[in-house]
């Protein structure tokens, strides 16, 4: 008997998955395949979350942000590096179960250079209404990441099947 022989008869339940950890480089290389995901911060001594847009700059993760939202209000102190933030982009899809998660944590900075912030409003598309104002550069002092997978882990990556870009990251399977 296997570990999947329960599952058949049952099309709703989903055999057991299994996490295999991702490479910073193939982490980074999902998230940017993504524009949208949740960033974790601190708000009045508890922890919050937004969902937002984002684009990669290199290594450092850019969200979007806009004028009168708790995100906009928040600023770096004049001294350090900036706040602690944790940003998580994932696709995992809701039948399978398959699928990939990718958590940025590391020092947010407004982005304050004119012509920085016209190039982050080109490249961002917003998914709510109003212009782009404001954006926020983490740069990632850790990133981990897994994907969910059907395979027993081998050591090797197994091919991810779904998204063409988390398709592209992995090489196929000699």
């Amino acid at each position: 008997m296997n570990e999947y022989a329960d599952y058949a008869g049952d099309p709703r339940e989903v055999p057991p998955r299994h996490l295999v950890s991702l490479s910073r480089t193939d982490a980074l290389r999902l998230l940017g395949g993504v524009s949208l995901g949740r960033i974790v911060f601190t708000h009045q001594a508890l922890p919050a979350v937004r969902p937002v847009n984002h684009c990669l700059d290199g290594d450092d993760v850019i969200v979007s942000l806009h004028d009168g939202t708790t995100l906009a209000s928040l600023t770096a102190p004049a001294e350090g590096p900036g706040l602690v933030v944790a940003y998580e982009a994932d696709a995992i899809d809701p039948e399978t179960h398959l699928g990939w998660s990718v958590v940025v944590t590391g020092y947010a900075r407004p982005v304050t250079h004119p012509d920085e912030l016209d190039h982050y409003r080109s490249v961002l598309r917003p998914w709510v209404a109003g212009a782009m104002q404001h954006a926020l550069r983490i740069q990632p002092d850790l990133v981990t990441g897994f994907r969910l997978t059907d395979q027993f882990p081998t050591g090797r990556p197994a091919p991810f099947e779904g998204t063409p870009t988390t398709a592209a990251a992995t090489p196929p399977r000699a």
